[in-house]
């Protein structure tokens, strides 16, 4: 008989493929089945024989290795925390094609989501096998800035403007403290940049009035 093999040569981890032999009227396996048609999930590549039984009793063997691929190593890189209103860039490597849960096919994508957000890339390599990734950004609340203080003072007089809403504080006079003492000799504002333990920023201000001290005569 003329025996042969038909089937895909080539699968992913956890695939399976059917080979499908012909020429011959019985047919047995190597891995012991007895039927023309077999499906086959390897592990690993391997090599599947048939020997084929023709009507009169010859036979006649073939062979076919099925070769398993390995995935892609599916990765995904970028910011993992962002502060609301904020983007980052995710970068998806490890393949040669790309599609991300948000219906893009490109490595890289801009996610700015409003509020903690999964997202996953399917990574496919050049042997058509795939593996997904998966990254989740969390957004961060921004602080609530404030600031407290006397906002109307006299000519040379001083007031303490004291900042709250985060865990680190920046002032436009460059002081860092949350406290300070500010005697502007003309109406001023003061602007404060609070951080808060996320990362994430917001500003506050307090104008500061100067006003005039009275002009005093005495006469007699």
């Amino acid at each position: 008989p003329s025996a042969s093999v038909a089937g895909t040569n080539a699968i992913c981890p956890g695939g399976s493929t059917v080979l499908t032999a012909a020429g011959g009227s019985s047919y047995v396996w190597s891995n012991g089945q007895l039927s023309a048609e077999i499906t086959v999930s390897p592990a690993s590549t391997t090599a599947y024989t048939v020997t084929v039984t023709a009507a009169n009793g010859c036979t006649a063997t073939a062979v076919r290795t099925v070769t398993v691929n390995s995935l892609p190593n599916a990765a995904i890189t970028g910011t993992n925390s962002i502060c609301e209103g904020g983007s980052t860039t995710l970068t998806a490597s490890g393949g040669s094609a790309y599609s991300w849960s948000t219906g893009a096919t490109t490595a890289s994508i801009s996610a700015n989501p409003a509020v903690t957000s999964s997202y996953t890339v399917t990574v496919t390599n050049a042997n058509g096998c795939t593996a997904t990734a998966t990254r989740t950004i969390t957004v961060n609340a921004k602080p609530t800035a404030f600031v407290t203080g006397d906002n109307i003072i006299c000519a040379g007089a001083n007031t303490v403007l004291s900042a709250s809403g985060g865990t680190s504080f920046s002032w436009n006079t460059g002081s860092s403290n949350a406290n300070i003492t500010v005697s502007p000799s003309a109406t001023t504002t003061y602007t404060v940049t609070v951080t808060n333990s996320g990362g994430c920023t917001a500003t506050a201000n307090r104008t500061v009035t100067v006003n005039a001290n009275p002009s005093t005569n005495i006469t007699g």
